[in-house]
């Protein structure tokens, strides 16, 4: 099982999608979870693996996409009592099964992606810089070589993005100074990067920026384009503008709270309904269990409770607008 839960890891990692891990680290008896099950949930929802039953899997999911979403690790307890205790993710549980449940989840995110428009000295330094941190880089301009981009993962010799995989993970610079501004600000904004700044004085970013609305470009993802690119560190030299917009890319990354850059790739974990049965948080989107009464719809965590609920559903759609 263990060697299955390794490959199945390497498979989301090797495609670049985010997951994150779920592990049981403590349980009081009669529920089914022990110390050492584990799953991966998916982006979508998805649930790999085994983390206990009923009850137990939709908190899982909800907030193991929370954490996917914020990058964020935490520590779930799912119990018949409320126990609030500092540093834990408290969560009652009221279910037929009864005991209790702490499951330590951690997201597992794709590196950053940083890509490069242009083959200026920022550029080829902002490469050798964002590398040494890890991050995944691309470098597309003409002209653009390996003798000057050695540690690149990918250099492009236009600034066609179509082949190239660009996510809102993806942070975008043009850094062309002077040569093809126009063009490959053109091309970042057709992107679904989640950041895009441009290395320019204000003055020419201003010009510049105003000549693409002329041209037709949105104006909403214009508004968008970071110019002059980087903090305000009084940098000066190429070497110190690079730094000030990785020193950017970095705050930006850890200050949002979203180690993803954003959540538009994930699916929606704020729809939430309480089941009037147990009481518990339910994900509405991901739950099979769901029940339609007076033209409302009921979410319930397994199907022991929308039985019950289907048995008397008066008295316990009551029960759920109080």
């Amino acid at each position: 099982m263990f060697d299955q839960f390794l490959s199945k890891a390497n498979e989301l990692l090797a495609k670049e999608e985010p997951f994150a891990v779920a592990v049981v680290v403590r349980f009081e008896a009669p529920i089914s979870g022990k110390p050492g099950n584990k799953a991966i949930i998916q982006a979508d929802g998805s649930l790999w693996g085994w983390i206990g039953g009923g009850c137990a899997q939709p908190v899982v999911v909800t907030e193991a996409l929370r954490s996917i979403a914020d990058g964020q690790p935490r520590l779930i307890r799912i119990s018949p009592s409320a126990s609030p205790e500092r540093g834990i993710v408290d969560y009652t549980m009221t279910c037929h099964s009864g005991g209790t449940l702490d499951v330590f989840i951690e997201p597992v995110l794709p590196k950053p992606h940083l890509l490069i428009l242009g083959r200026s000295a920022v550029g080829q330094t902002l490469c050798r810089l964002a590398k040494t941190i890890g991050y995944v880089v691309s470098v597309a301009a003409p002209g653009a070589d390996r003798e000057h981009f050695p540690d690149a993962d990918e250099v492009r010799t236009d600034f066609d993005l179509r082949q190239m995989k660009i996510t809102p993970r993806t942070f975008t610079v043009v850094s062309t100074q002077g040569e093809s501004d126009e063009e490959a600000l053109q091309s970042a904004i057709g992107v679904a990067s989640g950041y895009i700044a441009f290395v320019a004085s204000k003055n020419k970013a201003a010009k510049t920026l105003a000549d693409l609305k002329n041209r037709g470009l949105p104006s909403d993802r214009l508004t968008k384009v970071r110019a002059p690119a980087g903090l305000d560190i009084h940098a000066s030299s190429p070497e110190e503008i690079a730094v000030s917009i990785l020193a950017e890319i970095i705050h930006m990354r850890k200050t949002t709270g979203s180690e993803t850059c954003t959540n538009t790739e994930l699916p929606a974990v704020a729809q939430t309904a309480k089941d009037p049965i147990c009481g518990m948080t339910v994900n509405a989107i991901s739950t099979k269990y769901k029940s339609k009464y007076a033209g409302g719809m009921y979410y319930f965590c397994c199907d022991g409770c929308k039985q019950m609920f289907e048995k008397d559903p008066a008295k316990y759609a009551l029960r759920a607008t109080r």
